[in-house]
């Protein structure tokens, strides 16, 4: 078998498990269909990922990153707050929703995972925590690059956006309806940005 570094390798294998996941469900989900999905000896995995815990961890963490690569290029963080906010979350729903609901689904069965299994209940706590973290930075960003103020902490807003956009992907998921999914989302930016009040520092002198 040819040399593969060390970070190509794991990313190879978070990919894979990314993969089944999706297919098979949290539980229908082993680290020999993940090696198989890969195309690697399970023995590779292993060295890599000791364990399926450890793997879950590390597909959450690849899923937080992509989160938040799609958010930084969908919106020109120096256009201010409000327009990251609507051009971000637009473009979030549109890669990482409609595209493939089973994304999500696969998000929320780990969460479910995490809380049922004795000694991983920090790992959902752990999961939302990383999500509301690159929400505030970023809305903190575009408020400071276009010298901005937000009416709530940027940890209060990143929680709502995250609360909120959950509770629509929710209902998309049980009932699969784009069209009113779309008008829900634009609902729910609208609530936010009035949350937020974006307001520049000569807006708030005159």
């Amino acid at each position: 078998m040819a040399y593969v570094k060390a970070a190509d390798r794991s990313r190879q294998i978070v990919e894979a498990a990314r993969q089944v996941l999706m297919r098979e469900g949290v539980n229908g989900t082993t680290l020999r269909l993940v090696a198989r999905e890969a195309g690697i000896p399970q023995g590779t995995l292993h060295y890599v990922f000791p364990s399926k815990e450890e793997l879950l961890h590390a597909v959450i963490e690849d899923v937080a990153t992509e989160i938040a690569d799609v958010l930084h290029a969908a919106a020109e963080t120096d256009r201010g707050l409000e327009h990251a906010i609507r051009e971000g979350l637009t473009t979030f729903w549109q890669r990482l929703v409609a595209q493939d609901v089973r994304l999500q689904i696969m998000q929320y069965e780990l969460v479910i995972w995490a809380l049922r299994t004795p000694g991983r209940e920090q790992s959902a706590r752990w999961q939302f925590e990383r999500y509301c973290r690159i929400v505030a930075a970023w809305c903190q960003e575009a408020a400071q690059q276009a010298d901005e103020t937000c009416a709530v902490p940027f940890e209060v807003l990143a929680r709502m956006v995250v609360a909120a956009v959950d509770g629509v992907i929710l209902q998309y998921v049980g009932d699969p309806d784009p069209e009113r999914a779309e008008r829900d989302l634009a609902v729910v930016v609208d609530m936010l940005v009035g949350l937020a009040q974006p307001s520049t520092a000569v807006a708030q002198s005159a």
